[in-house]
């Protein structure tokens, strides 16, 4: 079986292994071309690249995701059982370590462990005020739309869907919004998984520490409070890593979401008149936009604890898989016809699946819902800036962000409503 991509594939000539690139997939016009060509070649799971000499497997079969996801005592959520990080394949010093190596939270860890570890964010997230929350989001949006309102023009990701979650977060978590803004900028790095990663990482982790530490002097009602005093969470190092947990992945998912729903209303005229006519909820719009293109397109990883079988390839011990959220929405057992119209189905793995499903969905769909909700009512005939072939995405093997999405609309003087710090 050939592993060269074929002419015309975004990573064709990214590396020297002949293995296709995840990264270049995922910032390219038309990732689900790719993966349909990966799955025309491979089947349902592909060989990849994850960087340069790092292979991995791409599962991109509904049913495989089902199974790597369910079956633990098989597929281990744990990096240390990732035998190219143990051999040295994978330098001490690589950008995939961020989002990929082992951390002592929920995510890296599998059975009564990952349970323990679950608790914490699954009893903070119940704790949450919805309708506070709400409210607050709604006009952290207004304020937000506000500043750029009277112009005509914006960019939508980086004025409005990049902050929006950020601060709706810091808030929940009693930061305020100049060190929202700071978490934000080394999230972006972390994510990317280049070489600024590491550094990104670090950022993100001090400010986080700096709040752990200052609230057990001085606690408060939020959501840091909360995990300090968790008894499942034993030191320092698990109350940092849980609340790392949250805001990382809430911030970049929401960002991802909010702003694929915008794009959908700027570049696909049907998706917007069913949209604007009352036949599409906003609800529906959200579930089609987690089905064209998820927050997480694909989302690190699964481990192999031993030699196995999957979608017709042989899985080593030791094997990095990546689940393939993006090429599995898309697979043809889902969508046999490539239809893009299954309003109302929320069968999409957007949120992945078995133990490890997001804890989170709830106010995810909130922020974003709102978030949407307000700007189509405030910039009611908002409009693409650019053709929609010029949208660009942040690098990434993980997230498929725009660059930018610069809207154009008719001015107009929206009032502020809140005041510029957000903390409790």
């Amino acid at each position: 079986m050939s592993t060269l991509p074929p002419p015309g594939c975004p990573a064709h000539a990214q590396h020297g292994t002949g293995l296709l690139a995840l990264s270049a997939v995922v910032g390219s016009s038309d990732p689900r071309a790719a993966y349909r060509r990966l799955r025309e070649e491979w089947g349902s799971v592909a060989k990849v690249e994850l960087e340069p000499g790092v292979p991995a497997w791409l599962v991109m079969g509904y049913r495989e995701l089902l199974v790597i996801t369910r079956q633990e005592q098989l597929y281990s959520r744990d990096a240390r059982n990732w035998r190219d990080l143990n051999e040295g394949v994978v330098s001490p010093h690589s950008g995939l370590l961020p989002m990929m190596g082992w951390r002592a939270n929920v995510i890296g860890a599998d059975g009564p462990e990952h349970r323990r570890l679950r608790k914490p964010l699954d009893d903070g997230i119940a704790r949450i005020d919805q309708r506070r929350v709400r409210r607050e989001v709604e006009a952290l949006c207004t304020d937000l739309i506000a500043t750029f309102s009277e112009r005509g023009s914006a960019d939508l990701v980086n004025e409005y869907a990049t902050i929006v979650p950020m601060l709706s977060l810091a808030s929940l978590f009693g930061l305020d919004s100049e060190e929202g803004r700071e978490l934000l900028n080394a999230l972006i790095a972390l994510f990317g998984s280049a070489a600024d990663s590491q550094a990104g990482n670090r950022n993100f982790e001090q400010i986080l520490l700096d709040t752990v530490r200052e609230r057990r002097s001085n606690p408060t009602d939020d959501m840091t409070t909360v995990f300090i005093n968790h008894p499942n969470l034993r030191n320092e190092a698990e109350r940092l890593q849980s609340i790392v947990v949250m805001i990382s992945a809430g911030n970049e998912t929401v960002t991802a979401w909010i702003s694929h729903t915008l794009r959908l209303t700027l570049t696909d005229p049907r998706f917007a008149a069913h949209l604007h006519g009352g036949r599409l909820g906003v609800d529906d719009a959200l579930d089609e936009a987690l089905w064209r293109d998820p927050p997480m397109n694909n989302m690190p990883a699964r481990y192999a604890l031993h030699d196995t079988e999957l979608g017709g390839q042989y899985i080593r011990r030791g094997d990095c898989l990546i689940l393939g959220h993006a090429a599995a929405n898309d697979g043809p057992e889902v969508r046999p016809d490539g239809a893009d119209e299954g309003w109302g189905n929320r069968a999409h793995l957007a949120f992945s699946a078995g133990p490890h499903v997001c804890p989170a969905q709830v106010p995810a769909r909130l922020i974003t819902r709102t978030a949407v909700q307000t700007a189509l009512h405030l910039l009611p005939d908002m409009r693409l800036g650019v053709p929609a072939d010029e949208v660009a995405w942040r690098p990434s093997p993980w997230t498929r962000v725009p660059v930018a999405l610069p809207a154009e609309f008719s001015a107009a003087r929206i009032p502020a409503r809140i005041p510029t710090r957000t903390g409790r």
